[in-house]
């Protein structure tokens, strides 16, 4: 019998199996290409960075222009990414925990900056807060100003990444339902205690991703701040930006010295992110692993079917 069972298994394992030269043939076309267009160009980047040597390599991250950009870079990521961590969340508890009338109109426009160019997105603050735009005359007449300046990077930045930790929430929220939020509130919590006990525990890895990517994201961004910064030198450019006026001024050295923190930061996104799908693995391997609950201990109700017939002998002890 038992072999009777397990050939329709190792039938359908050779029939889905590939052949030894095929596997061989998959697994040198994917590392030929990383290393063609991964490793390669990583590794010529840091090449030329160092090119010069270390002390060099420091000076050119010292440069007063390289270090604002530097600064202006982290200020925008760190307005940017907490911003998006409350809206994600935020809409993607809306959508995958609740029903209600229009939720397809606020699912459809998460996807937005993904199917927009980061330079209409630029040029569209320009239309709305420029000394032109929409509400330039109001904002001249206040002294306040936006675009050219660090609001109107920052505005960019948030629109091109708000969708990153939305999209790798929405998914997994769904997937996991929401019978246990709702065992939670009948049980008496409240809702910020479903959220930090119930909610957040299951989402942490997801959000710990999405978190990443906005980062990375909001950190490498060229194309809507671009637009909107004004390419003040000092004042408004970011890393990106500090990395093309260096090299179209010939600065080699100095703009893939500059360029190289950019590929720390992918560097270290790949790492944090491996480590991240890692855990989670082992949770749901450790979990997986657990034996079932079981019952609570209580007094022992016997079947109706073992008592039909006995009857108790008479100063017996009741139990």
């Amino acid at each position: 019998m038992n072999a009777a069972t397990s050939a329709p298994a190792v039938s359908a394992s050779a029939g889905t199996a590939e052949s030894p030269w095929v596997r061989r043939l998959l697994i040198g076309s994917a590392l030929a290409f990383l290393l063609l267009f991964l490793v390669l160009p990583l590794a010529a980047v840091f090449t030329e960075a160092l090119r010069k040597g270390v002390d060099a390599y420091v000076d050119a991250l010292r440069e007063p222009d390289a270090w604002s950009a530097i600064k202006l870079t982290l200020l925008t990521a760190a307005i940017a990414v907490p911003f998006n961590l409350v809206f994600g969340v935020a809409a993607a508890w809306a959508i995958a925990k609740y029903e209600f009338r229009g939720k397809a109109v606020l699912t459809t426009p998460v996807d937005l900056p993904f199917s927009v160019s980061p330079i209409v997105a630029g040029l569209s603050f320009v239309l709305l807060f420029g000394s032109h735009g929409w509400f330039g005359p109001w904002l001249a007449a206040h002294d306040l100003k936006i675009i050219f300046a660090v609001p109107g990077i920052v505005l960019a930045t948030i629109f091109v990444t708000f969708p990153f930790v939305a999209r790798e929430l929405i998914p997994l929220m769904q997937a996991q339902g929401s019978d246990e939020e709702q065992a939670a509130i009948v049980l008496g919590a409240s809702g910020w205690q479903t959220f930090r006990k119930v909610t957040l525990p299951n989402i942490k890895w997801g959000l710990v991703y999405g978190v990443i990517l906005c980062n990375a994201r909001a950190m490498g961004e060229f194309g809507a701040v671009s637009v909107v910064s004004g390419h003040i030198r000092g004042e408004t450019n970011t890393i990106p930006l500090q990395v093309e006026i260096l090299y179209n001024e010939y600065q080699l050295q100095a703009a893939f010295a500059v360029a190289s923190l950019l590929a720390l930061l992918a560097l270290v996104t790949l790492v944090i992110k491996s480590v991240a799908e890692w855990r989670q693995e082992r949770e749901r391997r450790e979990a997986a692993a657990l034996p079932p609950e079981r019952p609570t201990a209580a007094t022992p109700v016997t079947p109706p079917a073992a008592t039909a017939g006995y009857a108790r002998p008479a100063g017996a002890a009741v139990r």
